[in-house]
């Protein structure tokens, strides 16, 4: 049996911003920003290896419900172009545009998911493909970037514990090595490296992936961890 290696980058659970280089396919910058008057952006995308690679550019709006991610088809902002044949060795810039005419209002948060496509001539016969997956996050803002305004809350989830970010800021929170502490220092850990954002005038929760059979439920917890440049110290309670 022939069997060939399949890479999936940046899946939806997550949606770590990935760095640039992965399989056959690398992509830079990693997160896209775009302050107002400002419409569009550019990104490079470059295959390193021998055979040209076919690849598919989606856009996304990207919203947060009752603490869960959401992708919806917007036609507000456009990849150009959409798909494209990318020659060995070679950069290959592409457009990230926001064509909708109203202006910006507050912050507008999207997932651009860049795909490499199958190859056509290895379809059929034992052969199985692995692909590669980008999915940046893009955002538009008004100007200046505010600040978020974030509260912290703990739930318990059958048997895991789960850390619900509620924003009441203007801009996202990025959030990444994040952890509890009880109040008899127990810690959980909610993962090393990005963990996820929360988006402005949202909530995200993420529970844990280990099981608690020992966290304090009752008295205050402190979590600890990195948001956007800065360090994060807060505190909560534990709720139902």
């Amino acid at each position: 049996m022939r069997l060939n290696r399949i890479l999936m980058i940046a899946a939806f659970a997550g949606w770590p911003a990935m760095p640039a280089s992965a399989a056959s396919l690398q992509v830079q910058p990693a997160l896209i920003e775009v302050a107002a008057p400002g419409q569009a952006a550019t990104l490079t995308l470059r295959n390193p290896d021998a055979a040209p690679i076919n690849v598919q550019l989606r856009v996304f709006r990207w919203s947060q419900v009752n603490g869960t991610e959401k992708l919806e088809p917007t036609t507000d902002v456009v990849a150009s172009p959409p798909a494209t044949t990318l020659n060995p060795n070679t950069d290959y810039v592409v457009r990230i545009v926001r064509v909708m005419q109203r202006p910006v209002s507050g912050e507008e948060s999207y997932r651009l998911l860049i795909d490499q496509l199958p190859d056509a001539s290895l379809a059929g016969g034992n052969t199985v493909r692995l692909l590669v997956r980008y999915s940046l996050p893009v955002f538009f803002t008004k100007g200046v970037r505010a600040q978020p305004e974030v509260s912290w809350s703990i739930r318990k989830r059958g048997d895991r514990i789960a850390l619900v970010a509620r924003n009441n800021g203007a801009s996202r929170l990025r959030v990444s090595n994040i952890s509890i502490h009880d109040s008899r220092g127990k810690a959980v850990n909610f993962g090393d490296g990005l963990v996820g954002y929360v988006l402005s005038r949202s909530t995200m929760e993420w529970v844990a992936p280990q099981r608690v059979s020992d966290f304090a439920m009752s008295g205050s917890v402190v979590i600890s961890g990195k948001g956007n440049e800065q360090q994060i110290h807060a505190t909560a309670t534990m709720g139902r």
